[in-house]
């Protein structure tokens, strides 16, 4: 399977355009966002679990990072609320569960570098923000390395910053509010992706942000 594969194309996946699709495994279903490869894949994905639902132990060969959108994760290894966030490198395994309130979590398999072995748990529920890049925006580092940075980025309404671009890409999930550019609007639940070297302009409305940004990840070519 190749979904969303071209990766000097730039993607915008809005709530509307949701399709689930069943897993092999009852209860979990995914809106796959980019996809290369079959059941074992480099992916990005939401997942979500039904009520008291579980899913096979898995060993993560390229890596998992995931972000708890909605409800409570589970393992073996602890429990996970909304706000989360998790990184389990190459090499590492666990038996995902939920309980009564199920879960929806943002999932990207495989895309791990191999000298990238930190295993991390954020609850950014209570995570300390900083001065962002401009008046109106604050952020909450994840994780670094090797040019990849993963951050929270809460953004005040009405704030716009001036244009700019990653050489290595961006990808943006919107957890709340509204975030825009001159492209277009994109609401809560919004995925977006842009190649190495595309700028934009991006600004808030009176909703004001609340993203997900990962950047600096993506192949030059």
């Amino acid at each position: 399977m190749r979904l969303n594969a071209d990766f000097q194309a730039r993607v915008v996946i809005t709530p509307d355009q949701y399709r689930w699709v069943a897993s092999p495994t009852p209860g979990v279903e995914r809106m796959m966002l980019d996809r290369v490869g079959e059941e074992v894949a480099r992916a990005t994905s939401l997942v979500r679990y039904a009520p008291n639902s579980r899913f096979p132990r898995h060993e993560h060969g390229g890596g998992e990072e995931i972000l708890v959108l909605e409800g409570e994760f589970a393992d073996e290894h602890g429990t996970y609320p909304a706000g989360c966030y998790l990184r389990n490198p190459i090499g590492t395994s666990h038996a995902p569960r939920v309980g009564e309130q199920g879960a929806t979590i943002f999932v990207k398999l495989h895309q791990f570098a191999a000298a990238d072995t930190a295993q991390t748990v954020i609850d950014t529920r209570v995570g300390t923000w900083q001065p962002g890049r401009g008046k109106g925006v604050e952020v909450m580092a994840l994780h670094d390395f090797a040019g990849e940075h993963v951050a929270l980025e809460r953004w005040a309404p009405n704030t716009r910053l001036p244009p700019r671009a990653h050489p290595g890409g961006e990808e943006i999930l919107v957890l709340e509010g509204r975030f825009h550019d001159e492209h277009g609007a994109y609401p809560a639940g919004s995925w977006l992706r842009r190649p190495p070297g595309r700028r934009h302009s991006p600004f808030t409305g009176e909703d004001g942000a609340l993203l997900y940004v990962k950047a600096g990840h993506l192949p030059p070519d």
